[in-house]
């Protein structure tokens, strides 16, 4: 079992700069799949970016790309996800997500979920 913890979500004005933490315990995450999603209130649970641990390759939603980066630290077991230049239409709940085999954007693709951290966006 992998538990995802986030943290860092914040009401913050457009324009400003904000980075997520996804810690996970329970088992070491270097091999497995990372991604992060967002939902909206009212809306569907979104692909938002994803990373491969077989290559550390980065995909994202074309709505976040060249805004948001994410990373991961094997070592302290934990995936970020770094937020420039934040508009409204980015507020949600962000979660994180794990899977060992498949990855990739698809939220079927992942077993693991951590609870969310909210961020809001103001104009």
């Amino acid at each position: 079992q992998v538990q995802l913890v986030e943290s860092g979500g914040a009401s913050v004005e457009a324009g400003a700069s904000l980075r997520l933490t996804c810690k996970a315990s329970g088992r070491p995450i270097d091999n497995y799949h990372l991604g992060w999603f967002r939902q909206a209130p009212g809306k569907d649970r979104e692909f938002v970016a994803y990373m491969s641990w077989a290559d550390n390759s980065p995909e994202y939603a074309d709505s976040v790309k060249g805004r948001f980066t994410i990373s991961r630290n094997n070592a302290e077991n934990t995936v970020y996800l770094q937020m420039d230049r934040l508009q409204p239409n980015d507020t949600a709940v962000y979660l994180c997500a794990a899977d060992r085999i498949y990855g990739g954007s698809g939220l079927k693709a992942y077993v693991y979920w951590g609870q969310g951290t909210q961020v809001t966006v103001s104009s």
